[in-house]
């Protein structure tokens, strides 16, 4: 015989007792750990190269800068550039068969005031090959602020981390190496303390951005000034032959 639950008592406790084991099961399942995503990788920059032209009393060098893979120091070059900052800087330190720095010293040796230092971006792949720009610094990892070296060799020791960072490079010369390597054979002396100054100053005029990549024919080095020629000396005039006596 089948027997019905007719309790009103009875049937609100069964009533409690599901509620109680459906927030149980509820909860239980909103305790299970769910595994997080993975994050994506970021999506390679697509930052279009700059390309510059740094005039010099030696010749022009056109750059091109490398925005995709050294965003912080390629904006802080063209910031420089668009202030007029590097107009009347100097090449002040050139070491043959190693670089050639400038970008921080005026004509009269005194270094000029700058932004603030950025971010050290050695880390992106670029290596420092001859005819690459690179950041100059002090010892300190982010302490670059306008001042550059161009390598004229290839300079592997500067990929080396020494005290948390290597030396970042930004872009290379895509036209006048002709430029760099005339600068680079510029006899050095020493100046207000510093080694490896040009003898004979070597000043950056101006330094432009291009709408693009330079001309294939596009002027580098500016042809060597004429030697100075000595006084011309007045000819003599002949000599009279002495008279015969007869």
């Amino acid at each position: 015989m089948a027997f019905m639950i007719t309790s009103p008592l009875l049937s609100r406790s069964l009533a409690c007792l599901s509620a109680l084991i459906l927030a149980c099961v509820t909860s239980a399942q909103q305790a299970v750990p769910t595994t997080p995503a993975a994050p994506q990788p970021a999506a390679p920059s697509t930052a279009a190269p700059v390309y510059m032209a740094m005039t010099t009393s030696k010749g022009t060098i056109y750059l091109e800068l490398n925005a995709a893979k050294a965003p912080i120091s390629v904006e802080n070059f063209v910031t420089y550039a668009k202030s007029g900052f590097y107009g009347g800087t100097i090449f002040h330190r050139v070491i043959k068969g190693f670089m050639i720095q400038g970008g921080g010293h005026d004509t009269g040796m005194k270094l000029k005031a700058t932004r603030e230092p950025i971010q050290n971006e050695w880390n992106n792949g670029l290596k420092n090959l001859r005819g690459t720009i690179s950041m100059a610094r002090t010892n300190a990892p982010n302490s670059a602020t306008s001042q550059f070296f161009i390598n004229t060799v290839d300079n592997a020791m500067l990929d080396q981390p020494r005290g948390g960072a290597a030396y970042a490079v930004f872009g290379k010369v895509v036209r006048g190496m002709d430029v760099v390597d005339a600068i680079a054979e510029a006899p050095t002396g020493r100046s207000d303390g510093m080694a490896d100054v040009p003898k004979t100053q070597i000043v950056i005029e101006k330094v432009e951005i291009l709408p693009g990549p330079p001309a294939a024919d596009a002027a580098t080095l500016k042809p060597a000034a004429p030697a100075a020629s000595s006084t011309p000396t007045a000819p003599s005039a002949p000599t009279a032959p002495a008279p015969k006596t007869p």
